[in-house]
């Protein structure tokens, strides 16, 4: 399975507004996180996942979110194709991200914040997790 988009929305009124993403399910979801990137070092990078899948939801400002396809875990290649979605507090979507990618984390405004919902219990992540450097796969020219 490659990433897909999950599309929300907004329903606003006098009272004020609501977010949604009501095609999103919770069924496998075993823990989540928010995530807050500091402004000294706004992209986090780069995390890999063998069997763990993530969502992404922007809860406010924006990111990007850059992933790519693992070709070998040991030694991926450098020339692999970094793909890239934007998330904003406007936009109501999930990004999902399937296992067998590793993802770098952009914050594109100060106070952004995102939350990861996760697939893998922490009991079986440590067998997971995979780290590359940040400049592996480069972003934005970096």
């Amino acid at each position: 399975m490659e990433h897909k988009i999950i599309q929300g929305g907004i329903f606003t009124d006098y009272r004020g507004s609501i977010s949604y993403v009501n095609d999103f399910s919770f069924t496998k979801v075993e823990r989540f996180y928010i995530i807050s990137n500091s402004l000294q070092h706004p992209i986090r990078a780069w995390q890999g996942h063998k069997l763990d899948a993530k969502n992404f939801y922007c809860l406010s400002g924006a990111f990007k979110i850059h992933m790519v396809k693992i070709d070998n875990w040991e030694k991926p290649s450098k020339d692999l194709l970094v793909e890239t979605i934007t998330v904003s507090e406007s936009d109501s979507k999930i990004i999902h991200v399937p296992a067998g990618y590793a993802n770098a984390i952009e914050s594109l405004e100060e106070n952004s914040k995102l939350i990861s919902f996760s697939t893998l219990q922490l009991k079986d992540l440590s067998d997971d997790d995979v780290r590359y450097p940040s400049d592996y796969w480069p972003i934005n020219g970096r």
